[in-house]
């Protein structure tokens, strides 16, 4: 697969962490979302031909939190805990004094400002900015959690130490400053979690019991120490404080996978909701006919797209399948078999809007000149459903 999808769904789930926040005002979110749901999109619809072409070398990511001795575990566990989408938020920090308040931060729109270079060079001088601010606000807790995550996301770890321990000592009761600091303090000690990380990890668990990122360092420690029963319960926990369907998530459920089979124990049920989908065979069903007038200004090999999207929310489509003009009338399926990515499932939405689209370009984002018509909302398990193309896109 293409590393560049799944770098946009990190960006796009960014997007939406900041929005729900309040970090990032929602036309902006939204805004920013939009494109990068466009470029998504095309990568995922294009061609097999393409797909299949040796994707470039992606440039290094931003660091993750701390992973400790057995990176084909940890890496995969702690690469969701969203210390860019934090660094992001002290951004905006530095320069309004509150997060809420960001308006006019650029947001990372390509591969190049996604974490990598130009991003790097924007974090560097808000980080600055929110250091200032800090020496005239010194007793801004929040002000140093956030320095401290953007010091971490540019990797100057001593530094992101001494802005972890100004939480701790500020807020002696608060798990998330202890499990931050833990955190730091393993990456500035080589990945290392034992000794001081451990105990500090174990602090913020007895303040804490279900804080995330306490339990997926407590869950790596004792897969580390090979007592993976252990290891698996607290994943298994940190599963139940994260959000559903996050990268997060899904790295969680594979180590807790991992750690079950490597104790002898059966493999764990599916999720809830998973089972809920498979129990529904949640789909929408008809056919797409291309209307009379324009059959003359559509090319057989032209690309036809059939998708459903969510009725409200977001116009990125919950489930896709290509084909062609010649396929026409074509009956189709969209079901969760044909989703976009475990996160986006048609299984999700109550109500969609399913649409069908010719390309002339081949790509996915509608252009000018593209054919297309849409049904009205319609409750997911529809079927039966008439859809015409009888509209140009202007």
């Amino acid at each position: 697969m293409n590393p560049r999808i799944e770098e946009l769904k990190r960006q796009i789930r960014q997007l939406e962490e900041l929005a729900a926040s309040g970090a990032l005002p929602a036309e902006q979110a939204a805004a920013s979302k939009t494109k990068l749901e466009q470029e998504l999109l095309a990568l995922v619809m294009q061609p097999a031909a393409e797909a299949s072409a040796p994707a470039p070398t992606p440039a290094p990511a931003p660091a993750a939190p701390a992973a400790a001795a057995t990176p084909r575990v940890s890496r995969k566990l702690l690469a969701g805990m969203g210390v860019f989408v934090l660094a992001l938020a002290a951004a905006g920090y530095a320069r309004f004094g509150t997060p809420s308040a960001w308006k006019g931060v650029p947001v990372a729109q390509t591969e190049e400002e996604a974490g990598h270079g130009n991003a790097t060079g924007q974090i560097e001088a808000m980080v600055g900015k929110l250091e200032e601010r800090l020496k005239a606000q010194p007793d801004d807790a929040e002000g140093w959690s956030m320095l401290g995550r953007s010091y971490s996301a540019l990797g100057r770890y001593p530094e992101s130490v001494t802005a972890f321990q100004r939480v701790v000592d500020m807020r002696p009761k608060d798990a998330q400053g202890y499990a931050d600091l833990a955190d730091a303090k393993a990456m500035a000690a080589g990945r290392k979690l034992a000794g001081e990380p451990a105990s500090l990890i174990a602090k913020a668990l007895e303040l804490d019991p279900k804080n995330l990122k306490a339990l997926a360092l407590a869950g790596t420690i004792a897969f580390d120490n090979n007592d993976f029963a252990k290891a698996a319960r607290l994943w298994e926990a940190a599963i139940a404080s994260a959000e559903p369907g996050s990268e997060l998530a899904r790295n969680l459920e594979g180590g807790v996978a991992e750690a079950r089979s490597r104790a002898g124990l059966p493999p764990a049920s599916a999720p809830a909701a998973n089972a809920v989908a498979a129990a529904t065979g949640a789909s929408v069903s008809g056919e797409v006919q291309l209307a009379a007038a324009l059959k003359g200004r559509a090319s057989p090999e032209d690309t036809l797209f059939v998708f459903a999207r969510a009725a409200e929310g977001s116009k990125m489509p919950l489930a896709i399948v290509r084909k062609q003009v010649k396929d026409l009338p074509l009956r189709f399926t969209l079901d969760d078999s044909t989703s976009m990515g475990p996160a986006a499932r048609l299984s999700s939405a109550r109500q969609v809007i399913v649409g069908a689209r010719i390309s002339k370009s081949g790509n996915a984002a509608p252009a000018a000149g593209d054919l297309q018509g849409f049904s009205k909302p319609v409750a997911v398990g529809a079927n039966g459903l008439k859809i015409e193309i009888a509209e140009e896109v202007k």
